[in-house]
């Protein structure tokens, strides 16, 4: 048998509950069904990174071409070329 499930004021005491808890008391993970979320997006945050202008306009460029924001043409460059040193072994480990 499993114990009920608590109540929470808010996250902040859900997060502490759970921290020190196991959730296999509380829930019956057997009969649990996998979730698809098509539409989650991963969370972002907010960085100042300098570029020289020359980088800027020549990016501005190749986003117009594409018809798409040149910030996230930057993304997607950034996201393959790190794909692609972690694929290929180059990045070095801390």
């Amino acid at each position: 048998m499993k114990k009920p499930m608590p109540t929470f004021k808010n996250e902040d005491a859900e997060r502490a509950f759970w921290a020190n808890h196991d959730s296999a008391d509380y829930v019956d993970w057997s009969k649990a069904k996998r979730a698809v979320l098509p539409n989650l997006k991963p969370s972002t945050r907010t960085i100042s990174l300098r570029l020289p202008e020359s980088i800027i306009a020549a990016l501005k460029v190749l986003a117009n071409k594409r018809d798409v924001p040149y910030q996230s043409l930057l993304k997607v460059f950034l996201a393959e070329k790190i794909a692609d040193e972690l694929r290929h072994g180059h990045a070095k480990s801390a």
